[in-house]
């Protein structure tokens, strides 16, 4: 391997590790969100019924 490959191959790993752990980290401060918007609690999908068509 040329000096450039490993370069690059070093660069490309730090990108790709940098990312990850710095998703894990983001994760770790804020693991659930807390605001929803409101009314997107309970809608009421389960009280209707199922959807029937004439064929």
């Amino acid at each position: 391997m040329s000096t450039t490959a490993i370069i690059m191959m070093v660069v490309a790993l730090l990108v790709v590790w940098g990312g990850l752990t710095l998703a894990i980290m983001a994760l770790r401060s804020k693991p659930e969100r807390t605001d929803f918007p409101p009314g997107g609690v309970d809608d009421h999908r389960e009280d209707m019924g199922i959807i029937e068509h004439d064929t």
